[in-house]
């Protein structure tokens, strides 16, 4: 029987079909919305749509214990779906999932991001209080919307310096040279009587 039939289906589907649509979800479980699924990194754009896909339509099953790496043979790799770990990887300019080489990969390295939060908070330990509830408010706001900008651009948006050091260093001299003038312009230098006339 030849399929000659061209076109769209016959049946197109009004909605998305849904995973687990007539079950209730438990926030507290993995993947809910308490302990949502970590970031997918360290793969190529192809792979990651293949997980991403797992996700999305409820056949993704994360990883219970980490995982052999293939190469090291090290119980390192930590995300389901992967063959390699990150550092083997990133050695060897690899796809952690399909292994093909690959110029670009998804996501970044856990230690680039803790380094990158503990600079964004020594930079806030020292900004004034004004700046530090601005570029709190600004990460909020951008974690809870969809990430379309790296942090990267964010902080430039906000500081016009190149780093933020040199931002909190910069509002710190502002807030010492306004201080000297503390001058009461109302004060009129012939008004010295009391009030009462003896």
């Amino acid at each position: 029987m030849s399929n000659s039939r061209q076109g769209p289906p016959k049946h197109q589907n009004r909605f998305a079909w849904k995973p687990n649509a007539g079950h209730k979800i438990n926030e507290t479980e993995l993947g809910g919305r308490l302990r949502p699924f970590s970031d997918i990194t360290g793969v190529c754009p192809r792979c990651r749509e293949q997980i991403d896909w797992k996700r999305r339509y409820g056949k993704y099953k994360p990883l219970s214990h980490p995982a052999k790496c293939q190469r090291c043979s090290k119980r390192n790799v930590r995300q389901a779906y992967h063959n390699l770990c990150f550092g083997c990887a990133k050695e060897h300019k690899v796809c952690a999932k399909c292994c093909s080489r690959v110029d670009h990969t998804v996501g970044r390295d856990s230690s680039e991001v803790e380094a990158e939060k503990k600079m964004l908070e020594e930079a806030i330990k020292h900004a004034r209080e004004r700046d530090k509830r601005t570029l709190l408010r600004t990460i909020n706001k951008s974690k809870s919307s969809a990430k379309t900008k790296n942090d990267k651009e964010t902080v430039g948006e906000l500081f016009p310096n190149a780093s933020l050091e040199e931002y909190a260093k910069s509002s710190r001299n502002d807030d010492d040279d306004g201080d000297d003038e503390d001058v009461d312009k109302d004060h009129d230098p012939d008004d010295n009587h009391v009030g009462y006339e003896c």
